[in-house]
């Protein structure tokens, strides 16, 4: 089976058609040029060994070029030997709040970029445990399923921002909903949620959901960042404060009784983000008190990537239309 490493990179393709465009127009302007220069048939005599076929194979050759390098950044790879392996795990939802409040700097360097770098090393220790993300602000959105590909994990987490849901608030209600969408229902453990949020805005909502999520075995575990004194926002566009209505500078206050209430409803913990390391080891040691299933879980061993045959023919295609000269050939 067949795959693209850097699938994202396939945005290079959409340069193709402006790249056409232009070499038409060039085209254009060159005949509009002649035309100025003076007499047609004079013009005619001076470019008879042009030839516009051998232009149109020159420029065909670089968009060909270009389309490979587009497919060697995007790494075209072979699935080489698997492996079936055994593993104990749980399944883990990671759901972290990317609303604008997250910004606010009582937590260094923010509260959203404290909350990616827990998240980041938290998930070094799940190592044999199924891990899917959920972003949220005024609504969720399913980042990525249950997976073993830890790697995409940290990916999406270290690209998470606000400008990811532009609709702006708090829904935990509907986040841990998605969350508990993407377990198995058939199961009644092995399930748990990290959910890393200000809490700000009050989710009447969200309790009903983790009374629910708890009857099915789901263990909720948040995390509270900022301070309850709050912090003012620094709106990321404009670099200014964040204001009201009324002109009012907005003062983010972590919410700390509605997370706790959350974790309590389904015998989970909370904890407030201070020290990382700290936050890393009770989290661990939480999550390791989740009844663990054995799995059987194919790992791939290795992929056989084929990037260097696309820059090799990428080289090729400019090095021939580098010696082709636009000129006809003279026939001796």
């Amino acid at each position: 089976m067949f795959r693209f490493e850097h699938v994202n990179y396939w945005w290079g393709f959409t340069a193709i058609p402006f790249l056409i465009l232009l070499f038409l127009l060039f085209l254009q302007w060159k005949k509009g040029i002649a035309k100025k220069i003076g007499d047609e048939r004079l013009v005619s005599l001076l470019t008879r060994n042009y030839s516009p076929k051998k232009v149109w194979i020159k420029f065909t050759m670089i968009m060909l070029a270009f389309a490979s390098i587009t497919m060697a950044s995007m790494n075209l790879q072979k699935q080489g030997k698997t492996e079936n392996i055994k593993r104990k795990g749980v399944d883990v939802m990671l759901v972290l709040d990317v609303s604008k409040s997250m910004l606010a700097e009582d937590v260094k360097p923010n509260r959203l970029e404290k909350a990616k770098q827990l998240l980041s090393l938290l998930i070094n220790k799940l190592e044999n445990d199924r891990i899917g993300l959920v972003l949220f602000a005024g609504r969720a959105y399913m980042q990525m399923p249950l997976t073993t590909d830890h790697s995409a994990a940290k990916m999406y987490i270290q690209n998470a921002s606000p400008n990811v849901v532009p609709t702006q608030g708090t829904v935990i209600a509907e986040a841990l909903t998605m969350a508990d969408n993407a377990f198995n229902s058939k199961e009644q453990k092995y399930k748990a949620v990290v959910l890393i949020s200000d809490g700000e805005d009050h989710d009447p909502d969200a309790e009903k959901v983790a009374a629910k999520m708890a009857k099915e075995g789901v263990m909720i575990n948040t995390v509270g960042i900022g301070s309850p004194d709050g912090a003012p926002i620094i709106d990321p566009t404009t670099k200014e404060l964040k204001k009201d209505a009324e002109g009012h500078t907005v003062i983010s206050k972590l919410n700390e009784a509605e997370l706790s209430r959350l974790s309590e409803e389904t015998n989970g913990i909370y904890l407030r983000l201070g020290n990382i390391d700290d936050a890393l080891i009770t989290l661990t040691q939480q999550l390791d008190s989740v009844e663990k299933k054995s799995l059987n879980d194919t790992e791939y061993v290795n992929y056989q990537s084929y990037f260097q045959w696309f820059i090799a023919a990428a080289l090729l295609l400019l090095l021939l239309e580098f010696i082709l000269p636009e000129r006809k050939m003279k026939l001796v």
